[in-house]
């Protein structure tokens, strides 16, 4: 008789008011987190990076340059935008033995322009085009997020973002990026495939406007830069047949290959869009297999070749055919 009161007390009073006790208790400790929240603990970004197969060259490059004990540091609070082995192949370094040869001031410098000084999750950027954020290199990277969520950095997209590690963030990118050199007139020198490029720029000035010095100001600029081979096509063959060609025609020429005002990287280019030039006439931008610009006086459409290598001053795009206005 008595156990049955003692259940029949339990059954009324004793295991409700448990079950009260409990669920305030919960309510005030918060939700309780799953047993593997607990035991995750989050990497640090050379941890992450180093793990992974993905970024075997960027880990080289990374202890090479001695960068290993900045992407380690746990108090550190950085957003690197990681290179995958594909990318560091696709800009040269094909293999560790490639990272080993590289000049460690250069390699160190184009690394520390994959870093920024904080850590910013992809949600947390503008949407906005080309916004410039300050690298620790000291030049900017120029960042864009698009209405769809996509993120481009110098007109590179971002394929993988917000690896979380517990000194940042990791956001993956499929190109190299690769610091301004100098301005466009520099950088143009600096590529052998361009000389009959820079040739024009430098006998145009004969035409009383100094083409180089506009090209070496301020800006910014986007410049289509036509190859050695493509100015060979359009019958400039060589140097010294630039070096005799009409000032007045080449100044035309290379006007209408110039947008003043804008850094136009390749994520900027919009399918079916009339361009206006330096020259005031306007380009026709095509996007497809890949992106092509057409001069209004050519038969075909010129393949852009290799895109956004960055300048100082703005943006060159190369390109295998002259624009004719």
């Amino acid at each position: 008789m008595l156990n049955k009161t003692i259940l029949q007390f339990a059954r009324t009073w004793a295991l409700p008011l448990l079950a009260v006790l409990f669920l305030a208790s919960c309510q005030k400790m918060g939700p309780v987190p799953p047993p593997w929240k607990n035991q995750a603990k989050k990497k640090t970004i050379w941890e992450v990076a180093s793990s992974d197969g993905r970024f075997s060259l960027l880990k080289a490059a990374v202890a090479r340059t001695g960068l290993v004990p900045a992407l380690n540091d746990k108090k550190a609070n950085l957003t690197v935008f990681a290179p995958t082995d594909d990318a560091f192949r696709a800009a040269g370094f094909r293999t560790v033995s490639d990272i080993a040869k590289a000049p460690v001031d250069v390699l160190k410098a184009i690394l520390l322009y994959h870093v920024v000084g904080d850590e910013v999750f992809a949600a947390e950027i503008p949407q906005a085009s080309n916004t410039p954020v300050p690298s620790l290199n000291g030049q900017p990277l120029y960042v864009t997020r698009t209405s769809a969520g996509n993120v481009f950095i110098n007109g590179v997209k971002v394929i993988i973002a917000d690896i979380d590690c517990s000194n940042g963030v990791i956001h993956v990118v499929d190109r190299v990026l690769i610091p301004a050199p100098g301005n466009i007139v520099a950088l143009a020198a600096g590529n052998s495939n361009l000389s009959f490029l820079v040739a024009a720029v430098i006998r145009a000035g004969a035409s009383g406007t100094d083409v180089a010095a506009i090209l070496s100001s301020d800006g910014p600029f986007t410049v289509f830069a036509p190859t050695n081979q493509a100015f060979a096509a359009a019958g400039l063959t060589s140097v010294e047949v630039i070096n005799n060609a009409d000032p007045a025609f080449l100044l035309n020429v290379l006007a209408y290959h110039v947008i003043a005002g804008a850094r136009v990287f390749s994520s900027d280019l919009v399918d079916g869009a009339d361009v206006p030039t330096f020259q005031g006439s306007t380009l026709e931008i095509s996007l497809g297999s890949g992106a092509r610009v057409k001069g209004n006086a050519n038969a075909t459409a010129s393949n852009i070749t290799i895109t956004d290598l960055l300048a100082t001053n703005g943006v060159v795009h190369v390109i295998d055919q002259v624009l004719l206005p």
